[in-house]
């Protein structure tokens, strides 16, 4: 079998005239974050941050201009934005559901959760829907075993979660009668 390549370096990548990390970003990182690092590379993590706060997620853009600021390789921007789950490379839903998956709430039929999702939404793990209301995402270990199976909405942790209860949450959602806290 043949190698499947793609081709990285000329890659186009898509530009807005304005910059993702603005000037009064770059200042605040300069004023509360450079100083606490020996070297810029430290400051990547918190910078990569500061971005996606801003705008829910990272653009190819947005990691150029932090290569740039950071006088690091951008290909060191673009290895640790999507080596760590946290950073988000693509535009996500306003709701967020992630379905922990650790073995606890694997023994307790997180796949259950996630297959409830998955039918109610029409997409598949790693998807946004077309409306871009919600992502949905597995991950590892939520912290909550001794409530599993757990699922968290946002910022919003529910416990012992059902199929009833997840496709509850997506209509309270549409609705505009979802608060978060039940």
């Amino acid at each position: 079998m043949a190698w499947i390549t793609k081709n990285s370096g000329g890659a186009k990548i898509e530009r807005r005239s304005e910059p993702y990390l603005t000037a009064a970003m770059q200042e605040k990182l300069r004023a509360n974050v450079l100083p606490r690092y020996e070297t810029t590379m430290g400051a990547l993590l918190p910078t990569l941050h500061e971005v996606q706060h801003a705008y829910g997620w990272i653009p190819a853009q947005a990691m150029m201009e932090i290569a740039a600021f950071l006088s690091i390789k951008p290909a060191d921007v673009i290895d640790t934005a999507t080596f760590y789950e946290e950073y988000w490379t693509k535009p996500k839903g306003k709701f967020l559901i992630q379905v922990c998956r650790s073995i606890a709430c694997e023994f307790c039929g997180h796949e259950k959760i996630t297959q409830a999702v998955r039918e109610k939404l029409g997409i598949e793990v790693g998807e946004t829907t077309d409306d871009g209301m919600f992502t949905l995402i597995e991950l590892e270990c939520l912290g909550s075993c001794g409530t599993a199976p757990v699922a968290l909405v946002n910022e919003h942790l529910e416990e012992n979660i059902t199929p009833a209860r997840v496709m509850q949450v997506i209509d309270e959602v549409r609705a505009g009668k979802w608060d978060g806290y039940h």
